[in-house]
């Protein structure tokens, strides 16, 4: 097993601007080829696991936003497709608004041609039924298409979160090691 995370993030340097960790197999090697001592290894991986707890917590926030916007635009799909069954019938739509907060008007809807849609930063736009149905159905495929690559990069942050604390673990251990090694020399000589 350990062969294999050793070459799959030998092959994947990074992720959509995440960093890929090493696993590293040999503590002394990594230590002379990075060129650091001990202390020096454990504050850098310190450092980048701090890093990508800062990338996981962006990450997760932008998941929650697209948990939330998936059903809205299913809402408004929804809400454009009765539109559509209405004019369809040719009857007309009676509904209640939001006026003010908490003030609701009802209204009678004949024209069932078209619908504005908010598009965000205080705009909204008109749309054909069709149109509309058009843009929410490609802003749901694209949000769910986000979503999923967002999946893969949490995934892909988690592994490296659990490779690079494991390579916290074996710097200490090995230096607890060669400290032992050390004392256990200097009683043998007193």
């Amino acid at each position: 097993m350990e062969v294999s995370a050793s070459a799959s993030t030998a092959a994947v340097t990074e992720r959509r601007g995440i960093p890929a960790a090493s696993f590293v197999e040999d503590v002394e090697a990594y230590l002379k080829q990075s060129g650091l001592d001990v202390n020096s290894s454990l504050g850098f991986l310190q450092e980048r696991l701090q890093q990508y707890k800062i990338v996981e917590m962006k990450l997760l926030a932008q998941q929650r936003d697209l948990q939330a916007k998936i059903p809205d635009i299913e809402k408004c799909l929804d809400v454009v497709a009765m539109l559509e069954t209405k004019k369809a019938a040719e009857e007309a739509l009676i509904t209640d608004f939001e006026v003010a907060e908490g003030i609701y008007a009802r209204t009678k809807i004949e024209d069932h041609n078209s619908v504005c849609l908010w598009l965000g930063a205080n705009v909204m736009l008109e749309y054909s039924l069709e149109e509309a149905k058009s843009l929410l159905e490609k802003n749901l495929e694209n949000a769910k298409a986000s979503l999923e690559v967002l999946v893969g990069d949490l995934q892909f942050l988690r592994d490296q979160v659990t490779i690079t604390q494991v390579t916290v673990a074996r710097v200490y251990n090995w230096d607890v090691h060669q400290r032992r090694i050390k004392q256990a020399v200097k009683e043998s000589k007193s």
